[in-house]
């Protein structure tokens, strides 16, 4: 039976059992009142990005190829990466982020009163050079300058206002009846890269708050679309541990009125595979129990799972996403590897409230390898699922019993 037609019987699909959902309370991730998940798995955002992809993505930047064929090269990148997660049993995917350069310039370029002056680049993933010189405007209207075909691959092909964030959700739910998750990087990461002109902001955390209301809008339009879990990436956030406070405030500005089940994403980054910061969590503690966020996701794969003390000490109230492989590492994991970090996680959290997922995106990896730590991510979480509901019939993840890509939205 497939998970659609097992979803019309009312049949559990492979991560669902009785019992409340993983955070503890009716799911606006599914709608209605869905059965309980336990241990779902999923992905943090961005998706392997392979050679062939990275290449064309660089020729758009040096004028060979038109933003037009770039956008239908990226909706095919996309399927593939929607269909590479179905297969390997991920519970809830993404669009693996494909048509965005990095973790920060996709945003910048649509953001109105944010400059870039050279919008050329010698290779994809560079950083654009940002800055503003006045307050960003607060009405929503957008700067077209922002989506002209001359600045790059920033028009919104779905017609939508805002950002764009929107549309691009649109065409991802359309090609799954899975769960979506839907990320973007928050304020005070894309803070870190915008310069500030003296007519701008005295103080730069007014910058992050300006910042963070423009993504509030643009999430208000996510939810209106339908996306129902989205996800804010901090990745600069390591990187100033004293900003936390900061941090949190802009977060809760971003979630506030949206109804969505979020997460929020904190790591050490991830550029070129190589974390950008070393640490431990202990810097967002206190301050991100204020965060209003529905589940942390966290890095533990590559650094050991010692800080999860963290959450037992400070009680953390919410979900936890448990990084279980280490995405800057080709090496793949066994699924008992993964499972054993699994259990050692429910030594902090409750079933009810860990999700599974990679350390951080898979931007890095070869797609073979990403494709095969999916695989045993979700072979680990079977494990111990079926240790914790040893009366129950799953069918294995990796099976291949769920539906293959289908169209259709099964929120409501």
């Amino acid at each position: 039976m497939t998970q659609k037609a097992d979803r019309a019987a009312g049949v559990a699909s492979p991560s669902r059992c009785a019992g409340p959902d993983m955070m503890g309370r009716e799911s606006p991730m599914l709608g209605g009142s869905p059965p309980g998940w336990l241990l779902p798995t999923t992905v943090v955002g961005s998706y392997s990005v392979p050679e062939w992809l990275e290449r064309l993505k660089t020729e758009y930047y040096q004028r060979r190829i038109s933003a037009a064929h770039l956008a239908e090269i990226h909706d095919v990148a996309i399927k593939a990466a929607i269909k590479d997660q179905e297969r390997a049993g991920i519970d809830i995917v993404s669009d693996g982020e494909l048509r965005r350069d990095n973790d920060i310039d996709y945003f910048l370029a649509r953001i109105p009163g944010v400059h870039i002056t050279q919008r050329a680049k010698s290779d994809y993933y560079d950083y654009y050079d940002a800055a503003v010189t006045a307050p960003l405007p607060e009405d929503g209207e957008a700067d077209r300058d922002a989506f002209s075909d001359k600045d790059g691959p920033a028009a919104d092909a779905a017609g939508m206002s805002g950002l764009g964030l929107a549309g691009d959700f649109a065409f991802t739910r359309a090609l799954t009846d899975r769960p979506v998750k839907f990320s973007f990087t928050g304020p005070f990461s894309l803070s870190r890269r915008i310069a500030v002109g003296a007519g701008a902001y005295r103080d730069s955390a007014d910058l992050v708050r300006a910042l963070a209301r423009r993504l509030n809008a643009e999430a208000r339009s996510l939810a209106a679309a339908g996306a129902r879990f989205l996800q804010i990436d901090e990745p600069f956030l390591a990187g100033y541990p004293e900003q936390a406070e900061l941090a949190v405030e802009a977060v809760n500005i971003v979630t506030e009125g949206v109804p969505a089940t979020w997460a929020l994403h904190v790591c050490y980054g991830n550029r070129y595979a190589r974390p950008s910061w070393e640490g431990h969590y202990d810097f967002l503690f206190p301050a991100v129990l204020g965060a209003r966020v529905d589940q942390l996701v966290l890095e533990f794969a590559r650094k050991g799972l010692d800080d999860l003390r963290l959450i037992r000490e400070y009680g953390w109230p919410s979900a936890l996403g448990l990084g279980v492989v280490d995405v800057k590492s080709p090496v793949v994991e066994s699924p008992e590897l993964v499972a054993a970090r699994i259990r050692r996680a429910l030594e902090y959290v409750d079933p009810g409230r860990l999700v599974v997922n990679p350390d951080c995106g898979l931007r890095h990896l070869t797609p073979e390898v990403a494709r095969r730590k999916l695989h045993v991510m979700v072979a680990g979480a079977a494990l111990v699922r079926s240790e914790l509901t040893p009366s129950s019939t799953h069918p294995s993840p990796a099976s291949g019993e769920r539906d293959s890509q289908t169209s259709g939205d099964t929120h409501g």
